[in-house]
This record gives structure tokens, sequence and C-alpha cells, in this order.
């Protein structure tokens, strides 16, 4: 017989390697351990409130600020006494009478002047995130910006996978990108031992003889129609 008609593995010296039994799938990344958004209030640095001092007998305080003696209302925070008019951010010095504040290194921040200075900056669109950070990628990102490359909705904490570089929920990938057998005609789940044959991928227990069932996974096959036979029903019709 001429080339043409001559079995794959025959002519073609990679086809043992690209259809061995043991072949897996690399494409799919699914992220088991959802990405979690991580609130304001959990931030590293300690965010605290300037409070009022109870009245009540005793020393007579000193600012911590100025070292002058306070006479009248006054601010504890931090374990120091304070003017209240000297309690201010070191940046835009502010007063932070109210409100909470940020402690970095030793200096005292306003909220918006901490979120310039120290908050993260968003993977996507680079900006800093000043409320909700969400870690995913080893990145952070604001909540909305972390979504699904499909449908655009946020992920938040659901489980996710990953395709070229991009996001997908968990129904989109499936819809665009899930893969089918041929045999039984069932997803391919990721860790799922499958091959692929015929130009489809199998599960290995279905590449089998389209005729007598026998299992086909590292041994010699023909084909018809598309579909896998033995040696010995090679010639069959189907």
């Amino acid at each position: 017989p001429g080339p043409t008609s001559r079995p794959p593995w025959a002519v073609d010296p990679s086809f043992a390697e690209r259809y061995a039994p043991d072949k897996t799938s690399t494409v799919v990344s699914k992220h088991s351990q959802p990405a979690m958004p991580t609130p304001m209030q959990n931030r590293s640095s300690i965010v605290q409130a300037a409070q009022q001092a109870p009245e009540g007998p005793g020393r007579t305080p000193l600012c911590y600020k100025c070292n002058k003696v306070i006479r009248g209302r006054y601010l504890v925070a931090l374990g120091h006494y304070y003017h209240p008019e000297e309690f201010t951010c070191c940046q835009c010095r502010k007063v932070l009478d109210e409100g909470g504040f940020f402690e970095e290194k030793g200096s005292i921040f306003c909220p918006k002047c901490y979120d310039t200075r120290y908050a993260p900056s968003c993977a996507k669109c680079k900006k800093k995130i000043t409320g909700e950070v969400m870690h995913a990628l080893k990145m952070t990102w604001h909540v909305q910006c972390f979504t699904c490359n499909a449908c655009k909705t946020p992920i938040r904490n659901r489980a996710f996978y990953m395709e070229e570089g991009q996001p997908y929920c968990e129904r989109d990938y499936e819809k665009m990108f899930g893969t089918k057998c041929r045999g039984c005609d069932f997803k391919i789940d990721a860790g799922d031992r499958f091959l692929e044959a015929l130009g489809f991928s199998w599960h290995d227990t279905c590449f089998v003889c389209a005729i007598c069932q026998t299992n086909l996974e590292g041994k010699t096959f023909y084909s018809k129609k598309d579909k896998p036979l033995c040696k010995s029903h090679a010639f069959s019709h189907v």
C-alpha cells in the first residue's frame, strides 16, 4: 500500500508522544481558594480614634506635641495627651479630634493621607485602593476591577478559572472553554485523566473500540468515520 493508506503511527514520528496514555491537561488553572476582599478596617496599620479623657482628679496633663500644660479640654491617643488643636495629620495638618486616624511608624495620618501614601495600587486601573481590597493572583485589586472577562461581574469571593491570563467565573468558563469527552459527551474536569486522538478529547476510559468496546489507551488503533477501532475490527462497518 502507498504512504497515504498507512496508519498515522507509522508516518508520524511524534504520534506516540502526542497520544501517550499518561498525557494530561495543563491549560486549566482553577483557583480552589477564592479571592477574598479585605475590608478597609482590616489593614495592617491600626485604625484608632482619639478620645477625650474622662473628667476627674489627677495631675495636670502635658501635651505630647508642645510639652506644655493642658488647661481645659484635651485628647488621649496612643497613650499620650494632646491639645485638641495639636493632634493633627502629619501630612495635611488636619485636626483629628473627631473620627479615626492611622498610625504608621510613629507618624499619625488622617484616612485620606494614609490612603494616598500607603494604600496599595490596583493591578488593573493602577489607582490607589481606598475601600475594600481584593487579593487575587498575588496582586491587589479594586473589588469592581477584578471581574469575569466575559460577563464583567465582580468575582469577589467566588472560585474562578484563568484562560490566557484572564479570569473567568465558573459559569462562563464552562460555557466558553469546557472540554467534552468525544466518547461519553460529558465534561472533562480539571484533574481527569484524558487523551487526545482523532482530533478530539477522550476520558481515558472512554477511548474504546466502537464495536467491541475494548479499551484502546496506549494500544494500536484504526479509525473510520472519526471512530476508533481495534486491530480486529479495523475493516468492520461502523
